[in-house]
């Protein structure tokens, strides 16, 4: 019997955990210094908001540590002896371990702006993030959001909820530009706007003011402009959480450097999660994948190496999903923001601004490549057959009502979208019925 350190209690770490204690009898320590329990990250936006109690974002109850004998310790690693196999806590601490697992996650990045360590500049991403946020916005009226990303709107959503003023100041043309095609990134912006944020678009953060005290008063823009605030939320993104061990034995460029396996460098030592970084991609897919199901993937993969056999992260075709404050968001396989030369494109967008698709697929073979949806649900399994099938594009419109995972009582769309599809190519795609036979196969 074995034992595995984990270190980071996300949906990394905690997946790894219960995976290894499914297959095996390996004792099992998870140490975190965020927090006592694995909670959901995703739900700390609803914490702020009211809509829920912290102690109601853990998946799990207390006994189920103690049952599935997973111990837990509330610490921060400081260093690692990796030729010892030992790690040093802030507790002056020190634990063994005959095999490692880093799952230490992301944190928001900061790139060196000038008073960015004020009071009242913060980012979002762990519960200590929540709890500085509690304290920022007790007087505040005014915010600036620094990044136009999914982070971005939950922060937005959040301060917009206590009747704070926000501000989102967008580096790029568009919103989201580095991700969604124009005609999405406009659909959301007007989104955006009619739920009461400012957008600044082509503006970047040159320095953070300060009052007296050392409290955020005003930004300065590149372009010369102050801007008032009480609070600049910086969501330009996040980084991998690493920076504890850079300078040592494990290879480490932006995220630790890992394998097809989830193996670094060091014998016995793996790494999964936001905190990872694929030395070559697949499929292409990204080499840092901070993405919760890609942690939750991970987290099962390295567990089946640890306790059976030597297995490989092979994820499969790209998927996501988010919600900007009431219009859901879902992509499978791949839409980029541009366009490419060898593809072509398909969008329809309903008349209310808040529903929409978008698909691409190859110019030549009309080969399905990607579909973003807007306020419309999909099966996910559903489009996966389509890319593993290398399904035509007339295929995917005329099949499209099996996709749909809406309750019946919803509107549907795809007559009306087809209808769209053969006016501007000339198509002449028949939309199919309903088909559970068809549903049901693509589940295999």
């Amino acid at each position: 019997m074995s034992k595995i350190v984990i270190i980071g209690n996300g949906i990394s770490g905690v997946t790894a955990a219960r995976y290894i204690r499914k297959y095996s009898d390996h004792e099992i320590l998870i140490i975190s210094g965020e927090s006592d329990y694995f909670f959901s990250r995703t739900a700390l936006m609803y914490v702020f908001m009211g809509h829920m109690k912290y102690e109601h974002t853990q998946p799990y109850e207390k006994r189920f540590w103690k049952k599935n004998r997973i111990d837990l310790l509330k610490a921060w690693v400081t260093e690692i002896d990796y030729s010892k196999k030992l790690l040093f806590l802030d507790s002056e601490e020190k634990i063994t371990y005959d095999k490692l697992i880093i799952a230490t996650g992301s944190k928001p990045n900061k790139f060196g702006w000038k008073g960015q360590d004020l009071k009242g500049v913060q980012g979002f991403y762990s519960y200590q993030d929540l709890q500085e946020l509690e304290e920022n916005t007790v007087d505040a009226k005014t915010a600036i959001v620094v990044g136009g990303g999914l982070i971005g709107v939950e922060v937005a959503e959040m301060l917009i909820s206590r009747g704070i003023k926000v501000t989102f100041l967008i580096r790029e043309s568009r919103f989201w530009g580095n991700v969604l095609p124009e005609k999405s990134s406009a659909l959301i912006m007007k989104h955006l706007k009619a739920h009461g944020l400012e957008i600044i678009l082509e503006t970047e953060l040159d320095e953070v003011l300060g009052d007296e005290s050392g409290r955020v008063k005003a930004i300065k823009t590149k372009k010369g402009e102050e801007i008032s605030c009480q609070l600049l939320a910086l969501t330009a993104g996040v980084s991998p959480n690493v920076s504890f061990l850079k300078n040592t034995e494990l290879a480490i460029n932006r995220g630790v450097k890992v394998n097809r396996a989830l193996e670094t460098n060091m014998p016995d030592v793996y790494a999964i999660g936001d905190c990872a970084e694929f030395e070559s991609v697949y499929n292409g897919r990204r080499e840092i994948e901070q993405v919760w199901y890609t942690g939750k993937m991970m987290g099962e993969v390295v567990a089946k190496s640890i306790c059976k056999e030597r297995t490989e992260y092979l994820p499969g075709h790209w998927f996501n999903s988010a919600k900007f404050f009431d219009i859901e968001y879902q992509t499978y396989g791949w839409v980029n923001s541009e366009l490419r030369s060898d593809e072509s494109a398909f969008y329809w967008e309903h008349s209310n601004g808040e529903i929409a698709v978008h698909l691409i697929y190859d110019k030549q073979s009309k080969v399905f490549k990607g579909i973003n949806t807007f306020g419309i649900r999909m099966r996910q399994e559903v489009f996966e057959k389509h890319l593993d099938n290398q399904a035509k594009i007339e295929t995917v419109l005329a099949e499209l009502k099996d996709a749909n995972f809406d309750p019946e009582l919803y509107k549907h769309y795809e007559d009306e979208i087809v209808r769209k599809f053969n006016n501007e190519t000339g198509a002449n795609v028949k939309v199919k019925s309903k088909s559970w036979s068809r549903i049901l196969n693509w589940s295999k």
